[in-house]
């Protein structure tokens, strides 16, 4: 055992580095500085890798090619994942269920959505817990009712610095839509056209450790695992019914608020 690979421990979420210049550049997820901008759109980026690898969505650069087949992609990631596809490889396999997976990523989502429970971020006013703590921040505004993104071109203001982008770029026209290179569909974030271009590239890195069964997002892959676990998680107030899906209970909840008396807006 290599007793120097746990040697730099990430005091936020206890990951941990053979070299302490990985940990630095790790711990700038944590603090969101994001050094880095893209000249064409102003994003900003924590390493210079993926500036560069942004500034292909831009460019409409794909310099990686496949040799089986004629698709091609924009980062070499997607390439090598593309190519297990051909060749059935699943070089990652999970230490507790031993399922294999074509990549890293994939297997630390499972590890992550199925075997994870750790969540050491807690709510200070429902005590509701999370695993990271932008996610506590932004449920704290639930309750807070906080909106510290204020427009500066009208009286509106938001929870998130992504929603205030969106509206001064559909209200007041400021900003620079993200153009698909294949397409031309615009969004309003960045976020939005990444998953969208995954769609022309056919790429799913995301799949499901208890079915073939593969996705576009990890959020995709979360609300799927559901299906797996029967987990239900939303409750209606008037009968105490759980359901897996959040539309589902606001359906039900119209329905059930009429029967007690109740009308839902």
């Amino acid at each position: 055992m290599n007793v120097h690979s746990s040697k730099y421990k990430c005091t936020e979420c206890g990951k941990c580095f053979s070299e302490n210049k990985d940990l630095a550049r790790h711990k700038q997820g944590h603090s969101g500085e994001k050094p880095f901008e893209c000249s064409v759109c102003s994003k900003r980026f924590t390493q210079a890798g993926n500036l560069v690898t942004h500034s292909r969505i831009h460019g409409g650069e794909k310099p990686y090619k496949c040799h089986m087949c004629d698709k091609a992609f924009s980062q070499s990631a997607h390439l090598n994942t593309h190519i297990r596809v051909h060749s059935g490889d699943k070089p990652y396999k999970c230490s507790m269920c031993n399922k294999s997976f074509s990549c890293s990523s994939t297997l630390q989502s499972h590890k992550r959505h199925v075997h994870s429970s750790r969540k050491p971020y807690h709510c200070p006013y429902c005590g509701k817990l999370f695993k990271t703590n932008i996610e506590l921040k932004w449920h704290v505004r639930i309750h807070t009712g906080a909106k510290p993104y204020s427009c500066r071109h009208c009286s509106e203001r938001f929870t998130r610095l992504s929603q205030l982008k969106t509206h001064l770029l559909k209200s007041h026209n400021e900003g620079t839509w993200f153009t698909c290179y294949i397409c031309q569909k615009k969004f309003s974030l960045s976020g939005n056209l990444k998953r969208h271009v995954l769609i022309h590239e056919g790429v799913k890195p995301y799949v499901c450790g208890d079915c073939p069964k593969c996705f576009f997002t990890s959020s995709d892959l979360k609300v799927h695992l559901s299906v797996h676990l029967n987990y239900k998680q939303f409750c209606c107030y008037f009968c105490d019914k759980y359901y897996r899906h959040k539309r589902t209970v606001k359906k039900h909840f119209k329905k059930c608020s009429a029967v007690h008396g109740f009308t839902v807006i």
